[in-house]
């Protein structure tokens, strides 16, 4: 291939014909993954004194390498290898983790690289370079016995606890092959690295020896947490396992989560509690890395019941800054969960009753848990009849098992939460389940039933002809049990189906565990087909930086923390979509930087589509599928209307004062939209509905005093005649937040709460309220 010799020339002997590579930036997504593999070892080998036009060039090379998967020939191994050793004498050091690398991608039979990896791996020991463990030990096996073993050696050495030795032994025992495939998962990643190739984690838990190694280690931690709790071991703040340690039982961790052992739930009860509280009446815990380092393994392979578990000790844990920490972590892992949809709906039933509830007598009393659609609830009845709060002489006779059963109703409860995420999550992977499946451990299962069948769902009765149910309404079709089921989404429906399945809901009062009859879509507008390849339809506002950053967290984007230090001006939130095919990135900038008061301006939204080596391409907003395109773009939407200043009822900023008038007149986006349909219909039913009427962007509130307009976007109100602005900032548990709402919507709740409020302002006695009403009226 012509580019393929040009880009070799540039990089190994320029000519004046290459000086246009100064300026030309050929498109090297035209190079196959194979070329790319012929290049990386030539742009390995480029020095630091090497000309300006082959250092340009080299970094090309090795950029298109870190998006993609590169191919290797042989060949290529060989002159990767070469490369490595050459390097050795300028840069004092190799990165064995690209030549593990190259071994990994290798299209045909190794070569024989004993000749350089002896030359690499007695470098690297007489300079005391053992950064990439690892890779030394799998680099070291080629080039014999008595190198590897002398690389075992000077790990040993450094290398600290039983059970991160116990891994070393574990590597020594592996074929050379498999311990390559190690480094390439446990060494850390070079700025040079590939992205891990599909199926390395499948290859290596695969493994039956890594397999053992995984439980006997995770045993081994549980038994040492235990006797740190019984007073066998003395308790040292995070000192209960080693540096080496927690990184080893990482790897361990992953192995098991991966393999989804059967024994890893028990397991992780009996561990998680003990790294997590002390034995004593510290705040510290035994091991805060350790807890974090499973949290992290929860967030590449989750289970629900792992999720589960660190959810209940987030509850129990004594540190102040942990439950933080843990819940911005659990983010990720909830919408990872929803791409491992083989083990993201299992919950176990803890003995509730097909009803759905867990009875427990207590003396003439009797506790009852009982499952709704979002939550687990504890209650007591005695003969049949309802009490308020607990007995007093269940609370003083039966203590240990109230505090286990508001315990049960927590972990129930989180238990829902992971379900719930797991579901929505799976609206962009289009997940499908079997019907018998479905039917019996979804459907039936007495805690995740009652969420379940609020939800709408589709079931193919036959080749292409999808049913949508409401299990809390209506009859099962007759299906085979191998039929596909998935969840019902409002952008595969005509909008005449969509109003009706907003009445019904409403009509019987069924409210959803996440929205979904109510949910908003987004499609392709003109202006977006215009500009091709970004939407700018979030644009140009303002926002609350800290509060839209809370919001990536909470909805599993990834971003960098702005703030005034190098790079800190502006950055990408990115949301992986499809099950890792899509991702979206939401470009945004810090606008001002006045201590509590961070804005940020936004930007465009672009979607990069992955290519068959894993590297990712910015793709035509056409090419991306309608659902994902929409849930990502209902997320933006969510991070701009929540954090926008427009919805700041305190912001007096006198620079931005233009952009919140402007959004008060603005057209209303999507989400105001379903929010003004969900007003509609739920109005009509409450005892202001003859105060109250919708126009436009506002909703309309008749007082005593005056007449109030609430905005449907950002809440905020201003009074008429002369439109002046209302300062309210009432309770959130006003008369307004006990309607029904077939929902959760903060939003909504506090419009609704505001015009309760003011429908009846002769009787507000807020005197901070009163005079901003009384001083127009």
């Amino acid at each position: 291939m012509e580019l393929v010799a040009r880009l070799l020339r540039a990089m190994t002997d320029p000519t004046t014909e290459d000086e246009e590579f100064r300026t030309w930036y050929p498109d090297l997504s035209a190079l196959s993954d194979r070329d790319l593999g012929d290049l990386v070892p030539a742009a390995y080998a480029v020095g630091r004194d090497a000309p300006y036009v082959s250092m340009s060039v080299r970094f090309r090379i090795e950029d298109e390498a870190k998006q993609r998967q590169p191919r290797y020939t042989p060949q290529a191994c060989e002159r990767m290898f070469q490369a490595l050793v050459d390097g050795l004498p300028q840069r004092k050091w190799a990165d064995l983790v690209v030549g593990v690398g190259a071994l990994v991608r290798c299209t045909g039979p190794w070569p024989d690289l004993a000749g350089p990896a002896r030359t690499l791996v007695e470098f690297l020991l007489g300079a005391d370079r053992l950064g990439q463990p690892f890779a030394l030990l799998a680099i070291g096996g080629l080039a014999g016995d008595d190198v590897l073993r002398a690389v075992a050696d000077r790990l040993d050495q450094g290398r600290r606890g039983p059970i991160a030795r116990d891994e070393l032994d574990l590597v020594l025992r592996l074929a050379p092959r498999e311990r390559v495939l190690l480094a390439e998962l446990f060494d850390i990643r070079s700025i040079n690295s590939s992205p891990v190739p599909p199926q390395v984690w499948e290859r290596v838990a695969a493994v039956p020896a890594c397999a053992g190694y995984a439980r006997a280690a995770l045993e081994s931690a549980a038994d040492r947490a235990r006797a740190v709790q019984d007073g066998e071991i003395p308790f040292r703040a995070d000192k209960a396992f080693t540096g080496d340690e927690v990184a080893a039982l990482g790897h361990a961790a992953r192995i098991a989560l991966l393999r989804d052992e059967p024994w890893l739930p028990g397991l992780f009860d009996r561990l998680l509690p003990g790294i997590s509280v002390a034995p004593t009446q510290a705040k510290s815990l035994p091991s805060q890395a350790l807890l974090y380092e499973i949290v992290r393994a929860a967030q590449e392979f989750p289970t629900p019941e792992l999720v589960t578990a660190i959810r209940t000790v987030r509850g129990i844990v004594r540190h102040a800054g942990v439950p933080k920490r843990l819940d911005k972590m659990l983010k990720k892992a909830e919408a990872a969960l929803a791409d491992r949809t083989e083990v993201a709906l299992r919950l176990p039933d803890l003995g509730f009753g097909p009803d759905g509830v867990l009875r427990r007598d207590l003396g003439p009393y009797t506790a009852l848990v009982t499952v709704t659609a979002g939550k687990a609830e504890l209650t007591f009845e005695k003969d049949g009849a309802a009490l308020k709060g607990v007995p007093a002489p269940v609370r003083r006779d039966h203590k240990a098992e109230v505090t286990e059963l508001r315990d049960l109703a927590k972990r129930v409860s989180a238990q829902l939460v992971t379900l719930a995420r797991a579901l929505e999550g799976g609206f962009t992977v289009d997940a499908v389940h079997p019907f018998a499946r479905w039917r019996d451990t979804l459907l039936r299962h007495p805690i995740a039933g009652p969420a379940v069948r609020t939800l709408l769902w589709q079931i193919e009765a036959a080749p292409g002809d999808w049913r949508t149910v409401l299990p809390e309404a209506d009859e099962l079709p007759d299906a085979a049990d191998d039929a596909p089921v998935r969840l019902w989404h409002p952008i595969r429906s005509r909008p005449d189906e969509v109003r009706a399945w907003r009445d019904l809901l409403v009509e019987r009062r069924i409210r959803q565990p996440f929205k979904q009859a109510f949910r908003e879509i987004y499609l392709l507008t003109p202006a977006e087909e215009e500009t091709g390849t970004y939407s700018n339809r979030f644009a140009a506002h303002l926002v609350h930086y800290r509060r839209m950053f809370a919001l990536f967290r909470a909805r599993g984007w990834t971003s960098s923390l702005l703030g005034p230090w190098d790079g800190g001006g502006s950055d990408e939130a990115v949301r992986t979509l499809a099950a890792g095919e899509w991702r979206a990135r939401f470009s945004h900038a810090l606008a001002d930087w006045q201590g509590e008061h961070e804005i940020a301006g936004t930007n465009r939204v672009v979607f990069d589509r992955r290519g068959d080596g894993g590297g990712w391409r910015e793709a035509p907003l056409a090419d991306v599928p309608p659902l994902v395109f929409s849930e990502a773009m209902r997320d933006v939407d969510l991070f701009v209307g929540v954090a926008s200043i427009a919805a700041d009822p305190m912001w007096e900023d006198g620079e931005a004062h233009e952009y919140w008038v402007r959004a008060w007149y603005a057209d209303l986006g999507e989400s105001t939209r379903t929010r003004r349909e969900a007003l509609e219909r739920v109005l009509p039913r409450t005892r202001i509905a003859d105060r109250c009427a919708i126009d436009g962007r506002y909703l309309v509130v008749r007082g005593e005093l005056r007449t109030y307009k609430i905005h449907l976007g950002s809440a905020n109100i201003v009074m008429e005649p002369d439109d002046a602005f209302l300062c309210v900032v009432p309770e959130r548990r006003a008369a307004g937040a006990r309607v029904f709402l077939p929902f959760e919507d903060e939003r909504l709740a506090l419009i609704i709460s505001k015009a309760f409020l003011l429908a009846a302002d002769d009787a507000i006695e807020d005197e901070s309220i009163l005079t901003q009403i009384k001083r127009g009226a």
